[in-house]
Formats: C-alpha cells, sequence, structure tokens
C-alpha cells in the first residue's frame, strides 16, 4: 500500500483518493501533444455531488486552493467537450480549450454550493462566454460583432441559416442569400431586428483582405487595396508642390512679369502668355520685330534676357 492510501480515511473515495496529491495539477500534463491532454483529462475521475459541496464550501470558506484546483481537474473534461462544438470556426482547438479553462476557473471562485445547482450547470456558461469572446477577437483581424444582438447572430445565424434550407421544399437550397421571409423568421426567433440579421449575413459573407501585398504574392495577386485606396493627391510633397505650382501660374507671373520694362513685358506676354493650346494666336520672332523696326534676332536676344530676370524675380521671392 502506497504512503499516500495509509494516509486517507478509510471511506475515502476513489475519487477524492484520486484527486487528494499535493499538486492536483500535476495529474494533467504540461507538456505533451493535444492528444495526451485530452486523454489525461478524461481520466481525471468526477467528485460526487457530497464531494463537489464540501470543496465549494471549503474554498468559500477558507479560500483553499486545494479545493479550487480538485474541481478545476474534475471538470476539465467538460471544457474538451465544449469546446470542439466551436471547431468549426477554424481556431486551434489547444487555444479553445485553454480559454475554456479560464472560464471553468472564474466559474469555480463564484459558485456557490447552496444554490442546489451542480458545478457542472453553473460553469457551463461561463466556459462558453470565454470560448465565445475569444472567436470574437480572432476569428477575423476586424471583429465582426460587438453588441449583444450581433454576438447571437454571430453564434447563431449559420446554423439557422442551414436549418432553413433544409426544411424548405423548394428546389432553391443551394442559395446562400436569405430571402425576405427568411430573414423575418430568424429576426424573430433571436429577437433581433431584420435589418441586424441583413447586415451580420454580410459580414458572415466577406473575409479579410490584406491591405497591402504580401511578399510571396505572384504578380497577378500582388495587387492590393492600398494601391487603389492611397490618396495621391495628399500626400504631403504633392500638396506642396501643387501649392508651388499654382503660386507661379498666378501671382509669382505677375511679381515676375512686373520686373521687366514695358517692352520686354509685350514680347513675354505675346510669345508666351497670349499663345493656345492648338498654337495659335500670339506674335512670332517677325512680327514683332517688323512692329519695332528690329531684327528677329534682337527681338530673341531681349526675350531671352527676359526670361533670365524673370527667373532671377521669382528666385528673389521663394
Amino acid at each position: 500500500m502506497s504512503e499516500l492510501s495509509m494516509n486517507l480515511p478509510l471511506n475515502t473515495s476513489p475519487a477524492t483518493a484520486a484527486l487528494s496529491v499535493r499538486n492536483p495539477w500535476a495529474m494533467v500534463p504540461s507538456l505533451g501533444n493535444l492528444d495526451a491532454y485530452i486523454t489525461a483529462a478524461n481520466r481525471v475521475p468526477l467528485l460526487t455531488h457530497e464531494e463537489e459541496v464540501a470543496f465549494a464550501t471549503k474554498l468559500r470558506a477558507t479560500g483553499d486552493l486545494d479545493s479550487a484546483g480538485k474541481l478545476v481537474l474534475s471538470h476539465l473534461r467538460l471544457v474538451v467537450s465544449i469546446s470542439r462544438k466551436y471547431l468549426g470556426y477554424g481556431l486551434p482547438h489547444g487555444d479553445l480549450i485553454q480559454e475554456g479553462n479560464v472560464g471553468l476557473m472564474k466559474a469555480v471562485k463564484r459558485f456557490d454550493p447552496d444554490q442546489g445547482v451542480r458545478l457542472v450547470s453553473y460553469a457551463m456558461h461561463w466556459i462558453k462566454a470565454e470560448i465565445h469572446e475569444y472567436i470574437l477577437k480572432n476569428w477575423r483581424m476586424v471583429k465582426v460583432a460587438t453588441t449583444k444582438a450581433q454576438r447571437k447572430l454571430f453564434f447563431n445565424l449559420r446554423s439557422m441559416k442551414q436549418s432553413l434550407k433544409d426544411d424548405a421544399q423548394s428546389g432553391d437550397t443551394h442559395r446562400n442569400t436569405l430571402t425576405q421571409g427568411e430573414v423575418d423568421t430568424l429576426a424573430r426567433n433571436l429577437n433581433v431586428k431584420r435589418e441586424e440579421v441583413l447586415e451580420m449575413e454580410t459580414r458572415l459573407s466577406g473575409g479579410d483582405v490584406a491591405l497591402e501585398p504580401q511578399t510571396d504574392d505572384s504578380e497577378e495577386t500582388s495587387f492590393a487595396p492600398i494601391a487603389y485606396l492611397a490618396d495621391e493627391n495628399s500626400e504631403p510633397t504633392r500638396v506642396l508642390e501643387a501649392r508651388k505650382r499654382d503660386w507661379l501660374a498666378g501671382d509669382g507671373i505677375a511679381l515676375a512679369l512686373d520686373a521687366l520694362d514695358a517692352r520686354s513685358r509685350r514680347i513675354v506676354e505675346e510669345r508666351w502668355l497670349k499663345v493656345n493650346d492648338d498654337s495659335s494666336g500670339g506674335m512670332t520672332l517677325h512680327d514683332l520685330a517688323a512692329e519695332y523696326s528690329v531684327s528677329a534676332e534682337r527681338i530673341r536676344q531681349i526675350e531671352v534676357a527676359a526670361m533670365k530676370k524673370m527667373r532671377k524675380a521669382l528666385a528673389e521671392s521663394v
């Protein structure tokens, strides 16, 4: 007979004996694969109602951690069972079990044995609540449900939608969208607004899209929303360039022209400012040469000198 069994009372039940170790958590392996953990959790014996009440009473009266550990260990299989129902969300089973265990520990801490309810019934709600919260935070990058109605729709819409499709007598069972009648039925059964049903159906039908292309994407799939969501016109450098360009086209040109004498100004205006997009309008070098009774070369020289003077005036004004 082992030293442990010799120290236990004769009327100790097998469940209590199995859990009466110095460190109750040592019964569940801390390392290894998930299957090993599940196997160990399922091997932990269940407590009788009397043992459960005794441990819960001691925990509430003295805060005894050993009693809390025994209550938690005996219900680990419940967490494993509940977590299996949420594998369809594509999240790791181990993470679901971990979050469920957090809910189980919260339930044990708040459990009142005097209410006449078994811990398994009380803990079930806490376990589901923690798993629900984990799924909502991690199912997608953007949280899809925040209000009470949205959370209710998130966890019930797909199953109820499929149930309606299965019960449909028409041959249109492969249609993915909801009919008006189905929307009304879901809203009535879940006690939510029909607009909330339509909004959640839209949210669930979409998916996360990376804002920027992934480095391993091929050229065909590397086009990401960042390419068409970015507003290049609001880029700071472009804004400053646009402001400077607008100033040069307005006040800057007027300031530069004021630095010229009358003849040079008229030559610049006729040669550059009065020419239309189709090259019509304005005057040629020969037209201006005939007007001022000088050669065309002289008009060109005056134009070049005027341009230099205008550039200098603009540079000094910036």
